[in-house]
């Protein structure tokens, strides 16, 4: 497995403010990255997330961690 770069990984998450009242999103669609990790947390599994959401990407999950993983840690 190739190392993850997390910058580009970082690019699938977005911020519109037309979009569920500006929260963090994946790649502009209506997907919040709480919804993810509330998902995550509950239990399913990326897999699990990628079947049910037929246009999300197992890096678009990996992106949402990587998100959340940077703003526990506060960092930029």
């Amino acid at each position: 497995m190739q190392p993850v770069d997390e910058n580009e990984l970082l690019k699938r998450i977005t911020v519109d403010p037309t979009i569920l009242g500006g929260k963090p999103i994946v790649r502009g669609r209506r997907l919040a990255v709480e919804h993810v990790l509330g998902m995550l947390a509950a239990g399913d599994t990326a897999e699990t997330l990628v079947r049910a959401y037929a246009w999300l990407e197992p890096d678009d999950v990996r992106a949402c961690l990587v998100f959340a993983r940077r703003a526990v840690g506060h960092e930029r």
